[in-house]
């Protein structure tokens, strides 16, 4: 049996295109079959109930954190946010699955140089800020990632993995599987790049480091090759 990797990306409605074109940069690179899914809240009525809190940034902030639930606490899965493109092939990413640890990502260790995010959002610090944006799930092990600890854990207990018995169970990947544009330089082996302060789509991001990659890929997106007659 064929393998297939379980892709859950974040959706929010400030940000359609974005979704499609990172589910585009997946598919068009991927040796592997993968199966994406949306979090998008409409899909989540009667399981997700968290009131919106004024510092979450996008529609799943938190919901995201629903994953090993929606995959019946099976497999793995991996979740990205959707301000992100993939420039290389998702295989490579899903091999790197250890079963040693209930999740993995990468641990961004840095302050955000700018006060705000996009559409003006207030540039919450913390740490392990930014770990949860791309997130291996070992689901088996995120047993405490049901609904009722989802919609009632604090957002800081839920970001900082403080569902997990110890920091020791988090395994790390490499940090070109999280690039964060405009906070790290520019990388040219990087396999994942997450346009964190605002997505090339805005206009004050259409010069950022990659966005000609991204709207490339959503050209090819949008290109309907004419038939003919």
């Amino acid at each position: 049996m064929i393998e297939t990797a379980r892709i859950y990306i974040g959706f929010d409605s400030k940000e359609v295109v974005a979704y499609h074109v990172l589910c585009q940069s997946i598919l068009e690179k991927s040796s592997m079959p993968v199966s994406i899914t949306p979090v998008a809240l409409r899909h989540l009525e009667g399981v997700f109930a968290r009131t919106r809190n004024p510092l979450q940034s996008t529609e799943f902030s938190f919901s995201r954190f629903l994953v090993p639930y929606l995959s019946g606490f099976q497999g793995w899965s991996l979740f990205i946010d959707c301000d992100t493109l993939i420039r290389t092939d998702i295989a490579e990413l899903w091999a790197l699955r250890d079963e040693r640890f209930a999740a993995m990502c990468v641990k961004h260790d840095y302050v955000p140089k700018s006060e705000t995010k996009f559409l003006g959002q207030v540039q919450a610090r913390y740490t392990k800020k930014n770990w949860s944006s791309v997130l291996l799930f070992n689901n088996a092990k995120c047993r405490r990632l049901d609904p009722y600890y989802v919609n009632t854990a604090t957002g800081l207990d839920l970001h900082q993995f403080k569902w997990l018995e110890s920091d020791d169970l988090i395994g790390e990947l490499p940090a070109a599987w999280n690039w964060l544009v405009n906070e790290y330089p520019y990388l040219p082996d990087a396999r994942l790049v997450h346009f964190t302060t605002g997505g090339p789509y805005f206009d004050e991001r259409r010069n950022d480091d990659y966005a000609g990659e991204w709207f490339a890929t959503r050209d090819r997106l949008l290109h309907v090759r004419q038939r003919g007659r």
